[in-house]
C-alpha cells in the first residue's frame, strides 16, 4: 500500500509540476518521494533553485514560511496544516519591541526556527550550523539571542567579546534529554560516539563527542571511521543514517527525542496536498516578506 501511494505521488508531482521538500526529521517513506531533503534553511534555499512553481513542504509551519519568504513568486503548501513548532511560537514580536525599548542598542539574533512575524523585528537570523560564525561576525557586542537558550549558551561559549542575553525558550524535545540518559546510553553502547544537537541542554552537550546541526551530525557520522554512534537529535536521524550506512550502528540517545509536529505529516497528507484535498497554502503579504527577508539576507552576508 505504501509503495502504491508513493507511485501515485511521484506521478502526480510530475504531472502537476510540483517540487516536494522534506525535512530530515520526516519519515523514510516521505523522504523517498521528496525532491530535496535537508535542514529547514537548506530546504528554503533548495526551493529557490527548483524550476517548479509549486512547492509542498513536509515539515512545520515556520519552514514553509521561510520557503515563501525566499521564493515569494511560488505557491507554497504545508503538507499538514497543524504541523507547528512550539519553539518557533514562543516569542511574539511585541516582546522583542519591549525589550529594545528598555535595552536600546542590542542586536537581535533570531534562530531560523522562528515565525515570519518575529523575523520582521529581528536584525539577523542564524541556523544551528552558522550561529557561532555569524554572532562572532556581528560588530555590536550586545546581543539578544532568541528563542533557544541552549543554542544560545553553546554560541556564547564559542564566541569572544560578546555580551549575549539569552531568551529563556527552546525546543521542548531536545531540552527534555538529561545527562543521566547520556550516561545510560554510553553504558548500553560502550565506545559509541555521542553526537548531539546544540538545542540540547548544556549539561548534555558537555558529554558529547560531537555537537552540530542535524546535517552536520549526519555528515560526521557518514565520514567517521567509527562504527558505533549514539544520536542525540530526533530519532528519525538514527533511522536515516542506518539506511545510509548499513555497516555502522546507530542508537538513539533517548526515546524522548520524538517530535510529534514532524511526525504528524503522513504520506497521505502529501498525496492529498497534490490532489487539492489537503494541505495549507502559505499566504503572506509583501510587507511581511520584505521585512522578514532582511534578517535572512543579513545572515547570508555575515555567514560568508
Amino acid at each position: 500500500m505504501v509503495r502504491t501511494i508513493q507511485d501515485k505521488i511521484l506521478k502526480l508531482k510530475k504531472e502537476n509540476d510540483v517540487c516536494i521538500l522534506a525535512h530530515s526529521y520526516q519519515a523514510a517513506e516521505i523522504v523517498e518521494i521528496a525532491d530535496f531533503t535537508g535542514d529547514s534553511f537548506q530546504l528554503s534555499v533548495m526551493a529557490q533553485t527548483a524550476p517548479q512553481k509549486t512547492v509542498i513542504l513536509c515539515g512545520v509551519h515556520f519552514m514553509a514560511e521561510t520557503v515563501k519568504i525566499l521564493s515569494p513568486e511560488k505557491r507554497v503548501i504545508l503538507a499538514h496544516p497543524q504541523a507547528g513548532c512550539p519553539m518557533a511560537e514562543q516569542v511574539e514580536p511585541v516582546f522583542v519591541e519591549h525589550f529594545l525599548k528598555t535595552n536600546p542598542g542590542y542586536t537581535v539574533v533570531a534562530y531560523i526556527n522562528t515565525t515570519a512575524a518575529l523575523k520582521t523585528v529581528c536584525d539577523v537570523c542564524v541556523t544551528s550550523s552558522t550561529a557561532v560564525k555569524i554572532v562572532q561576525n556581528i560588530e555590536n557586542e550586545n546581543i539578544l539571542f532568541l528563542p533557544d537558550c541552549n543554542l544560545g549558551d553553546y554560541v556564547s561559549k564559542n564566541v569572544t567579546g560578546k555580551n549575549i542575553k539569552l531568551w529563556q525558550g527552546g525546543c521542548p524535545i531536545h531540552a527534555a534529554v538529561n545527562p543521566a540518559e547520556v550516561d545510560k546510553a554510553k553504558e548500553l553502547h560502550p565506545g559509541a560516539l555521542v553526537l548531539v544537537h546544540p538545542e540540547c541542554t548544556p549539561s548534555v552537550v558537555d558529554k558529547a563527542d560531537f555537537v552540530g546541526s542535524t546535517s552536520a551530525i549526519m555528515e560526521y557520522a557518514k565520514q567517521s571511521d567509527a562504527k558505533d554512534f549514539i544520536i542525540g537529535t530526533e530519532v528519525s536521524i538514527a533511522e536515516h543514517l542506518a539506511y545510509a550506512c548499513p555497516e555502522k550502528n546507530f542508537h538513539i540517545l533517548s526515546k524522548k527525542l520524538l517530535c510529534p509536529n514532524m511526525k504528524i505529516t503522513s504520506l497521505m497528507d502529501v498525496y492529498k496536498s497534490l490532489t487539492g484535498e489537503g494541505g495549507l497554502e502559505i499566504d503572506m503579504d509583501e510587507d511581511t516578506i520584505h521585512k522578514a527577508r532582511k534578517c535572512i539576507d543579513e545572515m547570508i552576508r555575515l555567514g560568508k
